[in-house]
């Protein structure tokens, strides 16, 4: 294929749209995550409907439940009680198993269902979901039915958005590489958004359900503008060009590109691109699964670990230090963990994702890759060795809440650039035809990986 053939990407149109693509994906469910403490307000109160100041300094810990569960030591003594100490733990558990087991389907069957059909659908019905928790947020409902209903919307979420992130990042791996960096970035950028969020909402003391229906009209906002911009991906001939290679021969494409640019294509023309990527679908679903995994398999695994090593710590163990400077008035108190945990993560971590926009070292078939995801390991003894608290068996080693920023920084930094990384090297290591697949898979080990990471948060936290 020569370059001279190939269409530029004008005005970075198509970068912007995955970008945007990326952050609509994970930015309604961090929203809906940091609105966790309005869920166990109402949870608590007889009449759960006007609720009272936000004391999100609180219950901050509460968003470490987004992607792993903490162990609650209080011993509910009524229904509603119960009802709240067990949120986070359940919360947790109808959001990873429908994730994993909706990205794992969406590996198999991407090829029979049309992507437009998985992701236009998919994002419509995160949509109603939000709309609809919008507005129970004004409905008054009994704690339990409140409870069951809040499950389901969160499995519900879970699910589509399994489907959602599997398809993008099977739509990306047709593109460079350097196309699936913007999805990465994004999703970083989302979880940068929600801690803003979270550190407005403890500034302002407003209350937990004006703070809550304010992040649910957000993210119905966001849905809807990323749903315009991927109704206007395939106007985009640098879009339309790699999404026509995947069935098409490099020789073919370039022909039938100069004729469509010119204005030139007959209807014969036409009728013959109809055929021909009709006859090509039957061999892509002969693309052996097992075989393409063989072929990523060191990128796949490398995110996997990537991901449960920092799930495993952050937020179950990161979200419990304590501040060592500030005395029990100061109000650097309430925002150590929001901005010192939460927001120092996800400023950090889309520094990372956005790296790789700029420099993708070491390459996919580099030893470094696998050796730099191993040596993130060593995250996980620094930060147990911090000052968490309660503990019990470990020392306190770094008690300085300097110390603590600057792991959580290095930590967070190397999540987004190496998860980045893995991403984007996972389908460029297969055929053009095989990519979409690919590009699946990676999205399940991602999933795999937070899976992971959640089960052993409950480790890591216990030996503190």
């Amino acid at each position: 294929m020569t370059t001279s053939h190939q269409p530029q990407d004008r005005y970075r149109a198509v970068w912007l749209i995955f970008f945007m693509l990326g952050l609509g994906t994970l930015l309604p469910w961090n929203f809906f995550m940091t609105a966790t403490a309005y869920f166990t307000n109402r949870l608590d109160m007889s009449h759960n409907v006007s609720l009272g100041p936000a004391e999100l300094s609180k219950d901050v810990e509460l968003l470490a439940t987004s992607t792993a569960p903490l162990a609650t030591s209080t011993t509910p003594s009524t229904e509603r009680n119960y009802l709240s100490a067990i949120f986070n733990n359940v919360m947790t558990l109808c959001a990873m198993l429908p994730l994993l087991l909706f990205t794992c389907l969406n590996s198999f069957l991407h090829q029979r269902i049309p992507q437009s059909v998985r992701i236009l659908g998919s994002l419509v019905a995160i949509l109603l979901v939000f709309l609809i928790t919008a507005i129970l947020v004004k409905v008054s409902l009994d704690p339990l039915p409140f409870f069951v209903i809040t499950m389901i919307k969160i499995m519900l979420i879970n699910s589509f958005g399994a489907i959602l992130q599997g398809s993008l990042f099977g739509l990306a791996g047709l593109l460079p590489a350097s196309y699936t960096a913007p999805i990465m970035s994004g999703q970083g950028l989302a979880g940068f958004f929600a801690s803003v969020a979270m550190i407005c909402a403890i500034a302002s003391g407003s209350e937990l359900s004006e703070s809550a229906f304010g992040y649910f009209i957000t993210a119905c906002a966001v849905i809807i503008l990323t749903i315009i911009c991927y109704l206007g991906l395939p106007r985009l001939e640098f879009y339309r060009y790699y999404q026509q290679l995947k069935l098409e021969g490099p020789g073919e494409q370039e022909t039938k590109l100069d004729l469509i640019t010119k204005g030139e294509e007959s209807k014969a023309g036409q009728e013959e691109l109809r055929v021909s990527a009709s006859n090509s679908q039957p061999s892509n679903k002969s693309h052996s699964v097992r075989a393409i995994l063989r072929s990523i398999l060191v990128p796949a695994l490398s995110v996997c670990f990537v991901f449960t090593v920092t799930i495993g710590v952050f937020p179950a163990v990161a979200a419990e230090v304590k501040s060592s400077i500030a005395d029990t008035t100061s109000p650097w108190n309430n925002y150590f963990i929001p901005v010192s945990c939460f927001l120092t993560f996800n400023i950090f971590d889309w520094l990372g994702r956005s790296l790789t926009a700029v420099t993708m070292w070491p390459g996919k078939d580099s030893l470094w890759l696998p050796i730099l995801v191993l040596a993130r390991l060593a995250f996980v003894p620094l930060l147990l060795l911090c000052n968490v608290q309660p503990r019990h068996y470990l020392p306190m080693v770094f008690d300085h809440d300097a110390l603590y920023i600057f792991f959580m920084a290095a930590f967070a930094f190397s999540n987004g650039y190496l998860a980045s990384l893995c991403m984007c090297f996972g389908p460029k290591k297969v055929t053009p035809a095989e990519a979409e697949t690919a590009g699946a898979i990676m999205a399940f080990f991602l999933s795999l990986g937070l899976a992971l990471g959640a089960v052993f948060s409950f480790l890591f936290r216990a030996i503190v």
